[in-house]
């Protein structure tokens, strides 16, 4: 007999009542980004930005979140190797059979156990929470079971039973525990001329978070004019400054106006080095046959511009002509942008007295900035560059007169696409011209090999992976 008010009992537990999951707007967002990087092919750091805007207006984001946000966002795609070795390990299917949204809630937990100091059982909470939000109840029970078995093991652990021993196999050793593309590895060390160290090192600087610098154009801004408490001088460049971690270029009103710019130490140094290559004769025309975006055309023109000189600035596609224009807007000196096509010229051969060619290549040297990259390339995308990359070195050479110099420059350090190119176009019947030296015009940057061609390294320079190669025409 029930003497109470509540209903008879029955034997059966009551029902849980439905919880609904909660939201949590940091892990939401990395995720989206990382759908977008996967989906759309697009690339973070073009994603993140304008998801963190919307964030700080929508949700409130602080400066943590925005942190948190990024560092979840680049550390689960540095990583992305390694966490998919280990996430293998820990469910019952192949991982293409996995579907791609799962994966990514998978691999951003895995990063939050495995390479941040978030807790055990706060980063396995989250992302189940992260899960039952974006992927339904169901599927949320498969990335709890998952990520605790990911959870019984540290990151080394687990590269002791997912990475073979590097006596056996010592490029998927490589490959494994600094998440690279095999064939990835394979060329970086053969750039390095071998030796275990430098492969190490080098790896895992592409697995840093890089520095952001800036560089006050000359003639617009000074060094010293942009120091302050957020920012610290360049390493090598007498340009450039290096912003505290966090630091937004935007809140720079020198940034704002176009007087300075976001722009690598390796890219100051190589438009440096053109800029200041020995020249006989006149020096009154300045070339850059591939200048999208623009830093490096707004760092020429700024130089050209103090010496009387004027510059050409062409690049290939519409839209990022336009990006060309405004990197250069404002320039004190004579310049004009075109969109023009670097293989076929409109401008007369022996037009110029400098000319730079950043040519398109496999953007290996910048793994750092845009880490998804390493995942998109394959190997028989530096053949396919390799015809362009040719043709762009032997127009460059036309558009220059006789004692002209000129500087091909590629953000790869892939042999194939850097001296491996210039040596192909200088044996061609009909092209003059010889090499310059251009470590001298690099001073006080050590490390730069035997010459006369440079290699800029991350683990060695702090700056991307530039390659420049200077030649003067001789006939």
């Amino acid at each position: 007999m029930n003497h109470g008010n509540g209903p008879a009992p029955t034997g059966k537990r009551p029902p849980r009542p439905h919880r609904r999951p909660k939201k949590d707007p940091v892990r939401i967002l990395a995720f989206e980004a990382l759908r977008a990087v996967d989906e759309r092919d697009a690339y973070a750091n073009l994603v993140l930005p304008p998801l963190l805007r919307k964030a700080r207006e929508k949700e409130g984001f602080d400066a943590r979140d925005a942190a948190l946000a990024t560092e979840l966002v680049y550390g689960t795609l540095r990583h992305q190797g390694t966490y998919d070795a280990i996430i293998a390990q820990c469910v019952d299917r192949p991982l293409r059979e996995v579907d791609p949204p799962v994966l990514d809630v998978l691999s951003l937990g895995a990063h939050q156990l495995l390479g941040t100091r978030i807790p055990s059982h706060a980063a396995v909470s989250a992302s189940v929470e992260l899960a039952r939000v974006v992927l339904g109840d169901g599927r949320a029970k498969f990335v709890n079971a998952v990520l605790r078995r990911i959870a019984a093991h540290d990151l080394d652990g687990w590269l002791e039973k997912v990475a073979p021993p590097y006596a056996e196999d010592p490029e998927e050793h490589l490959a494994v525990v600094h998440s690279h593309p095999r064939w990835i590895v394979s060329a970086l060390w053969d750039a390095l001329g071998g030796g275990r160290e430098g492969i190490e090192d080098l790896l895992a600087a592409d697995n840093e978070r890089p520095e952001v610098t800036l560089v006050a154009r000359p003639g617009r801004a000074t060094v010293e004019e942009l120091s302050d408490e957020r920012t610290r001088p360049g390493r090598w460049s007498p340009y450039a400054l290096r912003m505290a971690e966090g630091g937004e270029p935007g809140a720079l009103e020198a940034v704002r106006e176009g007087r300075a710019g976001v722009q690598d130490e390796g890219s100051q140094l190589v438009a440096l080095a053109l800029a200041n290559a020995p020249l006989d004769g006149p020096d009154h025309r300045w070339l850059d046959g591939c200048a999208g975006p623009g830093g490096k055309a707004a760092l020429l023109g700024a130089l050209a511009a103090g010496r009387g000189a004027a510059l050409l600035a062409s690049e290939k596609q519409p839209h990022r002509a336009r990006l060309v224009a405004r990197a250069l807007a404002g320039n004190p000196g004579p310049y004009q942008v075109i969109a023009a096509d670097g293989t076929r010229p409109p401008w007369r051969a022996g037009s110029f007295d400098r000319a730079l060619v950043d040519v398109p290549c496999t953007g290996l040297g910048a793994l750092r900035r845009r880490p998804e990259a390493r995942w998109r390339r394959r190997p028989e995308d530096v053949a396919g560059f390799a015809p362009l990359q040719r043709e762009l070195l032997r127009q460059a050479l036309r558009a220059v007169r006789v004692g002209g110099v000129v500087g091909y420059a590629t953000c790869s350090p892939h042999p194939a696409e850097t001296r491996a190119v210039v040596e192909d176009v200088l044996k061609q019947p009909g092209t003059a011209a010889e090499w310059i030296d251009a470590r001298p015009l690099m001073p006080g940057v050590p490390s730069l090999g035997d010459g006369p061609d440079v290699q800029l390294w991350p683990h060695l320079h702090g700056t991307d992976a530039m390659y420049l190669a200077l030649l003067r025409r001789t006939g």
